[in-house]
């Protein structure tokens, strides 16, 4: 019991962190490309409070926790205009690429961050892994899981925009008009990973593609110990 506490202390301001900066890319990306909005909804802040929703960011992360189940969530999105982007179409596709780009930045901060604590503990002996160290992982894992889980080219994922931005107009049109039922899939995908996990739907969709790239990331803190 004391072990899943400890867990979910380091996580929680993990998931925190990275879901914050993710949603923050996603407005700053905008302004860059016109639209002020989130600015002006003062959305840019890295205060946690303006961005955490309750169930997605505190209530559904907790809960897959203490299941044991893979953890992500969300936080209240950050509101872009399309029509205020100076170009729409190229300009939706930045905006919602910045966000899983942030989070893999911030992983490979982790990962720097993984290899010095490796390398301030000297060679490995075998024991448990520092409180440091273990945080470093969960923070990588974290971030990683929510870069590639946010690319999936589901509606409202930011994978959809950036698919619907490369598809051609006629059948970005048709691809558009699934949006509405895409809250409903992913609904059934956090349903299906509470009550069946023995499933693995979110392993067998996304597992493999996290695990190559923790192993990048995993590969960059060995190289930074030595």
């Amino acid at each position: 019991m004391n072990e899943t506490i400890t867990q979910i202390l380091i996580i929680a301001p993990c998931l925190i962190i990275a879901i914050v900066f993710h949603e923050v890319a996603h407005g700053l990306a905008a302004l860059k490309l016109g639209d002020t909005t989130a600015k002006d909804l003062n959305r840019l802040s890295l205060n946690p409070l303006r961005h955490v929703d309750p169930v997605g960011t505190l209530l559904v992360p907790g809960a897959l926790a203490l299941a044991g189940a893979p953890v992500f969530g969300w936080a209240k999105p950050v509101p872009v205009r399309k029509d205020r982007l100076n170009n729409p179409r190229f300009g939706m596709m930045a905006v919602a690429a910045a966000g899983p780009a942030s989070n893999f930045v911030l992983a490979l901060f982790g990962a720097i961050g993984l290899g010095l604590a490796a390398m301030m503990a000297g060679p490995v002996t075998g024991e448990e892994p520092t409180l440091i160290a273990q945080a470093m992982v969960f923070f990588i894992l974290i971030n990683i899981f929510l870069g590639v889980f946010n690319l999936l080219p589901i509606p409202p994922f930011d994978g959809s925009h950036i698919l619907e931005g490369l598809l051609p107009a006629s059948l970005a049109g048709l691809y558009a008009k699934l949006r509405p039922f895409g809250m409903m899939l992913f609904m059934g995908l956090v349903a299906l990973t509470w009550f069946a996990p023995e499933l693995g739907v979110l392993e067998n969709t996304i597992g493999k593609p996290v695990e190559w790239v923790m192993q990048q990331y995993v590969a960059i803190a060995y190289a930074i110990a030595g």
